[in-house]
């Protein structure tokens, strides 16, 4: 990777965590979807990016999270689990098309394609955060409902900031 492309990926990535910050943060959908769209930076980064760079880069993020949603590293944990997955969906997917190298985003992979890759991360990410947060087992239904929600709110929420990016 050049060095205009690393400043280009990490303006971006700095991108999505001061939106995060300063605008998702507090937008919430019925007091069930949360919006959390910092976890893009993480899914877009080229796929040639060294395991050990990604996840410092996803703790590094969750952890800026964190310290501004006062919620004592469940971010970080949640961004760091995505961030070590992430290489081997990336590489099932690859070897399933037959495909040597592959570019992330909705124009170079087609939106089937990306959906497919980005919306397992997003469930589990918010999955990991949404369980660690539930305090009893009596909340189970309401915490599912909220890891769909926010799901799906996360989901379209990346795929409009990606189809209007002008990589």
């Amino acid at each position: 990777m050049s060095l205009r492309q690393a400043i280009q990926y990490s303006l971006m990535v700095l991108l999505y965590l001061l939106l995060q910050l300063f605008f998702m943060r507090n937008m919430v959908l019925f007091n069930y979807a949360f919006c959390f769209i910092y976890i893009a930076g993480i899914l877009i980064l080229p796929t040639e990016i060294s395991r050990m760079y990604l996840l410092f880069i996803g703790f590094g993020i969750g952890f800026t999270v964190d310290i501004f949603s006062n919620t004592f590293g469940m971010h970080a944990a949640a961004t760091v689990l995505i961030a070590y997955l992430r290489p081997f969906l990336i590489q099932y997917q690859m070897e399933s098309k037959g495909a040597e190298r592959t570019e992330i985003g909705i124009r170079s992979q087609g939106i089937g394609a990306f959906l497919a890759y980005i919306l397992p991360l997003i469930l589990i990410h918010h999955a990991m955060l949404f369980l660690m947060e539930m305090n009893n087992f009596g909340m189970i239904l309401h915490t599912l409902l909220r890891i769909a929600a926010s799901a799906l709110f996360t989901l379209i929420m990346i795929v409009l900031v990606e189809l209007f990016s002008r990589r």
